[in-house]
């Protein structure tokens, strides 16, 4: 990577903060022209994407280090671009896409500087993704969290009041265990620099080890609390079904930022030396916890909002349950699942509004009360003549169906072939034992479990949105609503096609977080732009 592509790396950060300060200078009423630019916006950061992912998995050495301000690591502010954060910026771009898109039929109208949040929110998440030390992983994850205190309270209404105070409870005191975190591990290790704290790490004494240990624990807490790690995630999926559609799309990837954040600390930090493996019972029990916790709320789930915020606790325990076990096999197929899982909740949360607009509250209740008591009127005489289900809702039926089918992990599709290289991984590995012991055994079938659980809460809300016999209005749904749906699912269609590729990309992406020297080298041996007459403008650095 070099000349002009070698900024590229900074773009994802630098391109939604000028338009989120651009987006100010215009006026509310302005609604239209804030929306074009917004969408520009987030159609350039997928073209800079599949740009920066095309340069990661091509046939080059890991050089994607972007030194701002010219100060060489650890001194100056570092951002990395590595297989995997390339993986999660693209990923990023394509749910801001659809979610904006999706917000442009009414939500985007509902409250003051919707777009501006918006573009602040992908600063954020981009930000975290790139950083390459913990102080700037703080100030983004701040950044983060702002943007996404004002678009989960954006459209009022005292539900999202409600879970939005609870939230914002929730979040401030995982900044500030970040922050305590942050603290420890400063003072015992005396850089924030993630390469140059990996290499320090097996020098440090025993006894300031231990402290070392406690404040990365601590740091974990925070991550886990977004990640929706049993017992810390029981203000998830209020938060998430109270948002309003697009923003609960969007807030999908931001579990997976915790997800992200301990994978990577975990394998940069604690791959090797004394504090190898440092945490992982936690991960592995604590996702086995959120699997169990997250399926028993998946089918005691009525409504489709909290169904689908329990998808993400289910989600959710899996891949901390793969990061417990810190196998390579099982990892990679991990990845492939965080990519399917996250475009499907993303899906679904928007499928969610539109399904639901042409029921009856009302007559929801009724139903289930009535199937509940068994009071349903089997009697009723059935007509002569089927009826035609309209296209709108045979669309959305199909859409639905597809949802279902990726979340409970059916084949053919994506969500199908993630669990099948996990479950395979986990059978066959000889890292966790051959034959497979008996913790292996309760692993694999709570993945199966999981899936039937899901398969059993779709096809029970189907039925009743779908097949049921209360009469319901037929939702006016937008071209601009069904489109950003059509285009996630699309997505997990082509990652099916491309299942072979793709496995290779994840094979490769874990195989280079498995040797943590090769970051650390490429971090602390970037050198510095030489000045116009061939000077360092910092001695520092330079080679």
């Amino acid at each position: 990577m070099s000349g002009w592509t070698h900024h590229l790396i900074i773009a994802p950060i630098l391109v939604p903060l000028v338009v989120a300060a651009l987006l100010l200078f215009f006026d509310e009423r302005q609604r239209v022209v804030k929306a074009m630019i917004s969408l520009a916006s987030t159609l350039i950061l997928v073209v800079v994407s599949l740009a920066l992912l095309r340069i990661e998995s091509g046939p080059n050495d890991f050089d994607g280090v972007y030194l701002l301000g010219n100060w060489a690591a650890p001194f100056g502010i570092v951002l990395v671009l590595d297989a995997l954060s390339a993986l999660m910026l693209l990923l990023t771009a394509l749910l801001s896409v659809a979610t904006l898109v999706f917000s442009l039929a009414r939500w985007h109208a509902v409250g003051a500087h919707f777009h501006t949040m918006f573009q602040l929110l992908l600063v954020g998440l981009n930000g975290a993704f790139l950083t390459g030390d913990l102080f700037n992983l703080f100030v983004f994850f701040e950044v983060m969290l702002a943007a996404s205190y004002g678009l989960l309270l954006h459209g009022s209404g005292p539900l999202r009041v409600k879970a939005g105070m609870h939230y914002i409870a929730v979040n401030l005191a995982a900044a500030l265990l970040f922050l305590i975190g942050v603290s420890l591990i400063y003072g015992t290790a005396g850089t924030l620099n993630m390469a140059d704290l990996a290499a320090r790490i097996p020098d440090i004494e025993p006894d300031r080890r231990m402290l070392m240990e406690a404040g990365a624990g601590v740091l974990g807490i925070a991550f886990l609390i977004k990640a929706g790690m049993w017992p810390l995630c029981f203000w998830l999926p209020t938060a998430y079904s109270a948002a309003s559609a697009p923003v609960a799309g969007i807030f999908a990837i931001m579990s997976k930022l915790g997800i992200y954040i301990i994978l990577r600390l975990t394998m940069l930090l604690f791959g090797d030396g004394p504090s190898a493996g440092f945490g992982a019972d936690v991960l592995l029990y604590g996702g086995i916890a959120t699997i169990i916790f997250g399926t028993i709320g998946v089918l005691a789930s009525q409504a489709l909002g909290r169904l689908a915020g329990f998808s993400v606790l289910v989600s959710s325990g899996t891949l901390l349950m793969v990061l417990g076990i810190n196998d390579g096999a099982i990892s990679s197929g991990a990845l492939l699942y965080l990519v399917s899982s996250t475009l499907t909740i993303s899906a679904f949360f928007m499928l969610i509004e539109l399904v639901e607009r042409g029921q009856d509250a009302g007559a929801i209740v009724l139903a289930v009360t009535m199937e509940a008591y068994g009071d349903a009127d089997e009697d009723e005489p059935e007509e002569g003549e089927g009826v035609t289900m309209p296209g709108t809702m045979a669309i959305l039926g199909i859409c639905f169906a597809a949802c279902g089918i990726l979340l409970s992990g059916l084949p053919p599709l994506s969500g199908f072939i993630a669990k099948f290289a996990m479950l395979s991984a986990m059978m066959g590995t000889g890292a966790i034992g051959v034959p497979p012991t008996a913790t292996v055994w309760i692993l694999v079938t709570l993945v199966i479990l999981s899936g039937i659980a899901a398969l059993i809460s779709m096809t029970r809300a189907g039925i009743r949105t779908f097949w049921s016999s209360l009469e319901g209005t037929v939702p006016r749904v937008l071209v601009i609503e069904i489109v950003p749906v059509m285009f996630l699912l699309f997505l997990t269609l082509a990652l099916t096609v491309q299942a072979g590729p793709a496995m290779q990309y994840m094979d490769t992406t874990i195989r280079t977080l498995s040797n943590p020297r090769i970051y650390i080298d490429a971090v602390r041996n970037a050198a510095v732009v030489p000045d116009y007459d061939g000077v360092s403008s910092t001695n520092t650095g330079s080679k």
